[in-house]
């Protein structure tokens, strides 16, 4: 009605960048995805842009920021820019910016660029600090598949080797 441009030339959906992408990207000020505390999901998050969690989560979460509140818990990874842990964690957290508030309960892995804790913040594994926490991720698994495929082609080529029982 008020646009010059034709009905039919709608702009085709784009696929939502993981956090990894979306670095190369200007970050959106909008509002953030909340997920409210009577609210429990199983599968994994992912949004190109903030989400606030005050539920439960059963999955991995990917995201740009992330607000974890005081009575949320999430079971499972955490990829983002900037993870802020007011409630529980059992999983591991790759982000280049990590705060634990007072309240938080974090058991598992932090892979960061930046860490600080408050006092009073429970913290139960290895934290280690990266200059690309959220690349590492897929160099680490790159490795990890050809070393399996190698192993595999080992077992196939001395399995002919192996002595006869009988």
């Amino acid at each position: 009605m008020f646009s010059s441009k034709s009905k039919d030339s709608a702009p085709a959906p784009q696929p939502l960048p993981t956090p990894v992408n979306a670095a190369k990207r200007p970050r959106q000020l909008s509002a953030p995805s909340i997920i409210s505390a009577d609210m429990v999901i199983s599968g994994t998050l992912v949004s190109s842009g903030d989400i606030q969690i005050d539920g439960r989560v059963e999955g991995d979460v990917r995201s740009i920021g992330l607000v974890i509140g005081d009575k949320a818990e999430i079971h499972g990874e955490i990829y983002a820019e900037d993870v802020t842990v007011r409630g529980k964690v059992m999983g591991r957290i790759r982000a280049r910016k990590v705060m634990l508030a007072a309240t938080s309960h974090v058991e598992g892995d932090i892979l960061h660029e930046a860490f600080a804790v408050e006092s009073g913040a429970f913290f139960e594994g290895n934290c280690r600090h990266s200059d690309n926490p959220l690349g590492d991720a897929q160099r680490a698994a790159a490795p990890a598949a050809s070393h399996d495929a190698e192993k595999s082609q080992a077992q196939a080529l001395f399995a002919p080797l192996s002595p006869v029982t009988g």
